[in-house]
């Protein structure tokens, strides 16, 4: 086992006191669930286990109508969506914005890496820094010299992590979630599971504290 790569199997009590967080850095919803996802697991005194996935394999096995609604945008959704981002990311007390340069961006080498900092129990500061890195400013993830800035900000040793996100390890760690999370049913970041109830994008936080609650009671 693996950092915080939870075995399956688990009995269903020990599963819904936990919450199963899938996500990859490339996606601004999944950037607003990562800060939102902290406080309310730690209110409801439950845990997160992180799971990076690559998105871009989700969507090619189970979403391709996202490469058709980028190819082809509804101006009246798109105007919509980036003000919706923005009043959740006051809500949050975040500065977010979209990439003017760099979108989509080909984030693998970026969520191998998050492999080698949940080993060094970095996982939260090495997220924080990239999601800022890419949506706050603007720098692509797919570059030699931001990722090392990432690692840096998180605490990882430069050469120890290029070393780390070219190990067989990682990339077979990162293949095996983002398989799992299809499995599962999930088709996108963030995807977060408590027990087996599944809840999709930033705004099922609401939900996610109810099923918590509900566990609890």
């Amino acid at each position: 086992m693996y950092g915080n790569d939870k075995a399956n199997g688990l009995r269903e009590d020990e599963m819904a006191r936990q919450l199963d967080f899938y996500f990859d850095c490339s996606s601004p919803w999944t950037y607003l669930a990562f800060h939102a996802i902290q406080p309310l697991a730690h209110q409801a005194a439950a845990e997160i286990v992180w799971k990076p996935i690559l998105v871009g394999g989700v969507f090619n096995a189970v979403n391709q109508t996202v490469y058709e609604s980028r190819a082809k945008p509804n101006p009246l959704k798109q105007a919509y969506m980036q003000k919706d981002m923005q009043d959740w990311a006051r809500l949050y007390g975040l500065a977010i914005r979209f990439p003017p340069t760099v979108f989509p961006v080909n984030s693998v080498k970026c969520m191998r890496g998050a492999f080698v900092a949940l080993d060094e129990d970095k996982l939260v500061p090495y997220a924080a820094a990239a999601f800022e890195a890419y949506w706050g400013d603007d720098r692509d993830l797919s570059r030699e010299e931001v990722l090392a800035d990432i690692a840096k900000k998180a605490g990882i040793e430069r050469q120890h992590f290029f070393a780390g996100i070219e190990t067989d390890s990682c990339k077979a760690r990162l293949r095996s979630n983002t398989d799992e999370l299809i499995a599962r049913g999930g088709f996108g970041s963030p995807t977060i599971f408590v027990g087996n109830d599944m809840f999709f994008g930033n705004d099922r936080m609401p939900l996610v504290k109810a099923a918590l609650e509900a566990v609890a009671a």
